[in-house]
């Protein structure tokens, strides 16, 4: 291994869309229903359509600073060219955090899901065995891992839209209706934690832009297309499977569309155990594409000196910066041992909205800053979309908090620890950090 920090360009847009889809698509399989639990049906609709604006604001607005600043380092690049170094590294923070505690809540389902069909293969034994799994696929290159991001991704849209198909004709829009909301405009507020996890970890598309063949215009297709995509599976998951089965047992366990399926066709029907095992395929695809988001963010802060050196260090042959996906999965792994998926998925949350918060007002500064840095793809109707971005996803911080303050302790604690870090090195050492 060399000590190179240049990355290999091979993306094109249709590996960017199946990162995008990849990356969020486990959210339409499992982790969703519980909103229906604190919200209702409608509740959970409802705070759904809220988080699906705050995500179409966002991406067409993070595309803009994507495409201006093609950077591994996401989130982190932006906000250091506007607001400086501190603010940038704090961002990166915010963006690992996310990253690296969203592969264990997914791998713990892998675990469970294969635990329920081979009870001998304990949960966190097959979590632990899929995380070496896929930072292995990931350490090979990124033209295989985003090849086989893009096969697996197929697979599981593919298997969403054969779900649709299934279901659609026995929805039942009067039973959604007839539920109305159990617990009154709080529950919307509530549900508003887990409608984020039908499309959190997209903007780690980003995380790639250094390996995109041509960033200015790649990215921007690989975005719209996948927000829109995103869009149509969550708003069809959710009305597929409110509209067939009784709210109630939607949150009995991790399997809301095999229930549905089971109480549209049954039980012992094959499309039904076909389901059950085409399942796994949208859980490996975000464990995989959120493997290939974190690994680029921790290389990022790595290489301008945020982080140990050794984490910017690129595979000679292979052309990935290997320590960067391995020393964040061995801390994925401790996290699946904790046996704590609602907290690591909150903790992940938190992480997100901040990077959101931050990105929205490095875009407006950078506008104001700069205004005739190049940029490729321009948000369209600006201001609107990041202020009504920003506002979403202050609001959405407010309502994670509300949903685990002990949980939000940690996150703060955590962030404390890393400024202190920052302000604890050597001022030789943060000014050798390069601006992107």
């Amino acid at each position: 291994m060399t000590n190179t920090t240049e990355l290999k360009r091979v993306l094109g847009p249709i590996h960017l869309w199946a990162i995008a889809v990849g990356l969020v698509i486990s959210g339409d399989y499992f982790g969703w229903n519980y909103g229906v639990a604190v919200g209702g049906p409608l509740g959970m609709i409802a705070a759904t359509l809220i988080i699906t604006v705050l995500y179409v604001c966002f991406i067409f607005s993070y595309t803009e600073l994507s495409t201006a600043i093609p950077h591994s380092g996401g989130p982190y690049a932006y906000a250091r060219r506007a607001f400086g170094p501190f603010v940038g590294y704090m961002a990166g923070m915010a963006t690992v955090i996310e990253l690296v505690f969203a592969p264990p809540a997914i791998a713990r389902a892998i675990g469970a899901y294969v635990h329920f069909r081979v009870p001998e293969l304990p949960v966190n034994a097959v979590a632990i065995a899929a995380f070496a799994l896929f930072c292995a696929i990931n350490a090979l290159g990124v033209g295989i891992a985003a090849t086989f991001e893009l096969v697996i991704t197929a697979v599981a849209a593919f298997e969403l839209l054969l779900f649709f198909l299934l279901t659609g004709p026995s929805v039942d829009v009067e039973r959604i209706i007839d539920a109305g909301l159990p617990f009154g405009a709080r529950g919307i507020f509530d549900a508003i934690p887990f409608a984020i996890w039908f499309y959190l970890a997209i903007e780690g598309v980003a995380m790639s832009a250094e390996e995109v063949k041509r960033p200015s215009r790649d990215i921007p297709i690989g975005y719209v297309t996948g927000i829109l995509t995103l869009v149509t599976l969550a708003l069809g998951t959710l009305v597929c499977t409110t509209g067939v089965v009784p709210w109630q047992q939607l949150t009995e366990d991790d399997s809301p569309l095999p229930k549905a399926l089971a109480a549209v066709l049954s039980p012992s029907h094959p499309m039904t155990h076909l389901m059950v095992y085409l399942g796994l395929f949208g859980l490996i695809a975000s464990l995989h594409g959120i493997i290939m988001g974190y690994s680029r963010q921790v290389f990022a802060l790595a290489r301008d000196n945020l982080l140990p050196s050794f984490l910017a260090r690129v595979h000679p042959r292979f052309g990935t910066p290997m320590s960067a996906i391995a020393v964040p999965g061995v801390i994925g792994c401790i996290a699946v041992l904790t046996e704590r998926t609602d907290a690591i998925i909150t903790l992940s949350v938190l992480g997100a909205v901040t990077l959101y918060v931050v990105s929205m007002l490095s875009l407006f500064k950078l506008r104001a800053s700069e205004p005739d840095l190049a940029r490729p793809f321009r948000a369209p109707f600006y201001p609107v979309p990041p202020a009504v971005a920003l506002v979403l996803s202050a609001i959405a911080f407010v309502a994670v908090v509300a949903s685990d303050t002990t949980v939000a302790m940690i996150y703060v604690a955590i962030m404390a620890t890393a400024a202190l870090a920052y302000y604890g090195s050597s001022p030789t050492r943060r000014i050798r950090s390069r601006s992107p």
